[in-house]
């Protein structure tokens, strides 16, 4: 049914699931891909790695879900890529030392916009809508998104030190 009346001709038909569903398929395959990056990296042992760090107390679990998410995600462009992943890593951290889970998923969520580039389809979405150069898009929509990376990252840490377990 489309719009109340039913379409009886299936090239019509195909067309429309054709280009309904065709979008998606790049959403879909990216989150596979972010699950199948953090599922290697789980089991070569990361978390495992990453919470024994966490636990000697040289870096603050914060810091540390806000860099492995920043750093996938310069890596791979993708922020659903770079948090799906992050959040792998950093299972072992949530559960091996005392930090609150709430502010570890902040960090990652704040890591993982740092630095888009043109890896991330959303900077050509943006660059398309409105109509800027690649120049253009680094020096504004860029910034942005590591702007709010940073300021992001820092207020998490700094609501980690008064607020956290």
């Amino acid at each position: 049914l489309l719009l109340g009346r039913r379409i009886t001709d299936r090239h019509v038909q195909d067309r429309i699931w054709a280009d309904a569903v065709a979008p998606a398929g790049g959403i879909i395959l990216a989150i596979g891909a972010g699950g199948a990056l953090k599922q290697v990296l789980v089991t070569v042992g990361l978390p495992d790695v990453f919470a024994k760090l966490a636990s000697l107390g040289s870096v603050s679990p914060v810091l540390l879900a806000w860099a492995v998410a920043a750093a996938i995600r310069v890596a791979t462009g993708s922020a659903t890529v770079a948090t799906i992943t992050a959040a792998g890593i950093m299972s072992g951290v949530a559960g091996s030392v005392h930090v609150d889970p709430t502010f570890l998923v902040l960090a990652i969520g704040a890591g993982s916009v740092v630095l888009s580039h043109v890896n991330d389809p959303g900077f050509w979405l943006v660059k398309g809508y409105l109509g800027t150069s690649t120049s253009d898009t680094f020096r504004t929509w860029t910034m942005l998104e590591t702007g709010i990376a940073l300021v992001g990252g820092l207020m998490v840490f700094v609501l980690n030190i008064f607020f956290g377990r």
